[in-house]
């Protein structure tokens, strides 16, 4: 269930399973990467959008561009010149024997999402709390799946109808748009080659992640 109260700044609240319900025996719901893009309501910032595998729900959350950055440099399969460190986090996991199994979101507290990531070593599970956006960036690097909780989805979801929803996922997902003033389009390939391996030389990986958007996009059309 959730609660509102109003204080003199703003309309806060938070949502709480049903009383006497363990976490274990909530219904969890897998989620998708389905958009990753700038918010519309928040400046500066980004949006990841997670969709329901199963249903028409969806899931924004206002997320960092440092955090963008992160997922969308993994979604994208780019290997920086220097580990980001969503990169050093995994291959200290690795070096360790520690396998990420899964993401779980968990909580919405006062408009913020909390997650946990739930580890694996020697047959041992435990649960690491997490910010949401990192949760997320890291879930894409390990390939294991996102959950969260029906209650969670009730209370911060949309509906999206009408929608085209053929393909979805990770595959299908948006890159941050409008990261330089630069026409993409007026580029040749080869100028935007050229280009693409300037900004990965210089580790603006936003920026890299659209022009290869923009080469994948002439790739189709021939």
């Amino acid at each position: 269930m959730c609660f509102f109260w109003k204080t003199n700044f703003a309309l806060s609240y938070f949502c709480i399973p049903d009383e006497h319900v363990k976490p274990s025996e909530m219904k969890r719901i897998e989620l998708d990467i389905v958009a990753l893009s700038h918010s519309m309501t928040q400046s500066h910032n980004y949006a990841v959008v997670l969709g329901e595998r199963r249903g028409q729900r969806r899931l924004p959350i206002v997320i960092g561009s440092f955090e963008a950055q992160a997922i969308a440099v993994a979604m994208e399969r780019m290997v920086p010149n220097r580990p980001l460190t969503h990169d050093l986090f995994k291959s200290t996991l690795d070096t360790f024997g520690i396998q990420l199994k899964e993401v779980v979101i968990n909580n919405l507290l006062d408009g913020i999402f909390y997650a946990r990531l739930v580890c694996m070593k020697n047959g041992e599970l435990f649960e690491i709390d997490s910010r949401t956006s990192d949760a997320i960036a890291m879930a894409v690097r390990f390939e294991c799946p996102i959950y969260t909780y029906d209650f969670i989805l009730e209370a911060a979801g949309v509906v999206l109808e009408d929608q085209d929803e053929e393909g979805g996922g990770i595959g299908t997902s948006k890159m941050p748009a409008n990261l330089d003033s630069d026409a993409l389009e007026t580029y040749s390939i080869e100028a935007l080659q050229r280009r693409l391996q300037e900004v990965l030389d210089s580790e603006d990986y936003e920026m890299a992640a659209r022009i290869r958007d923009e080469l994948k996009r002439r790739e189709a059309k021939d």
